[in-house]
């Protein structure tokens, strides 16, 4: 399954403040992200995972499907919505993540290209 990482420009010293905002994370209420016409699901999310250090934020996501209709579904959810707004204060970097067109946007902006993947073949 592909791999997306997204980077965050942070202040550094507040780690342990980034970290905070991220324990109570809530997930979204089902993984799959639904087609442009609401039928055939576009992607699954699979996993995240974030990663912070000095003033670098990672977060990796593992998904099936269109990315960019993950990034547009990311953008109407509480939990990210929520996750977005307490980060505003550490950034070094502001993000425009109020809007579904700004967080697209700034989703591609931090978008890290992928280099390789490898893993175990599944099923």
């Amino acid at each position: 399954m592909p791999f997306a990482a997204l980077t965050y420009d942070i202040r550094p010293g507040c780690e342990d403040e980034v970290a905070e905002v991220f324990s109570g994370f809530r997930r979204v209420g089902s993984p799959s992200v639904p087609g442009p016409s609401g039928g055939t699901p576009a992607a699954r999310l699979l996993a995240t995972a974030v990663f912070v250090r000095d003033a670098t934020l990672v977060r990796v996501i593992e998904y099936e499907g269109d990315l960019d209709a993950v990034a547009r579904h990311m953008a109407g959810q509480p939990g990210v919505q929520e996750v977005e707004r307490r980060l505003k204060p550490y950034l070094n970097t502001p993000r425009d993540t109020d809007s579904v067109e700004g967080f697209v946007r700034t989703f591609r902006q931090s978008l890290l290209r992928c280099v390789t993947e490898i893993g175990v073949p599944r099923g």
